[in-house]
């Protein structure tokens, strides 16, 4: 049986986003990194059974982890199926994870944004060098979106 011949399940472009990270932070410094992941993780991620919101990065012996990011079972898994919400580590280039490092500092945090399935089929996540907002910022960043919602009402 060849590869065209072959029905998936899975969609073709998976990208979840974590959409309350951009109301809680201005990101400083975007990157994308690769995840080490387990048996079926890539299966679920494929299926786009995934949720990153309350997830952080941090570091830990010179590499960089994800925590809080939970990735459901995969359907069709048996007995030695993936944890949820285990730690995964994350692959950066040596020089990008210093950076990093040096740049964080107290009252910045290392915050997931996307995660995505690249042209050769590996599974990425964007990540951000973030610090967060005040009450009021975070009261103009809702304004400005209602904003531009019904210009565009007006447009269309």
């Amino acid at each position: 049986m060849t590869n065209r011949n072959k029905k998936t399940m899975f969609s073709k472009k998976v990208c979840i986003k974590n959409k309350q990270a951009h109301l809680e932070y201005t990101f400083l410094e975007h990157h994308t990194a690769g995840i080490i992941l387990q048996g079926t993780e890539i299966k679920s991620i494929r299926m786009g059974t995934v949720s990153l919101q309350d997830s952080y990065c941090y570091f830990n012996r010179q590499s960089l982890w994800i925590k809080g990011m939970h990735i459901s079972p995969y359907i069709h898994g048996n007995i030695y199926n993936h944890e949820e919400k285990r730690d995964r580590q994350l692959l950066l280039q040596k020089q990008e994870l210093q950076k990093l490092y040096k740049k964080q500092e107290k009252g910045t945090t290392i915050v997931p944004l996307q995660l995505f399935i690249n042209n050769r089929g590996f599974a990425k996540i964007e990540i951000a060098l973030a610090r967060g907002k005040k009450l009021y910022d975070k009261r103009k960043t809702i304004q400005e979106r209602d904003l531009e919602r019904s210009a565009n009402r007006e447009l269309y």
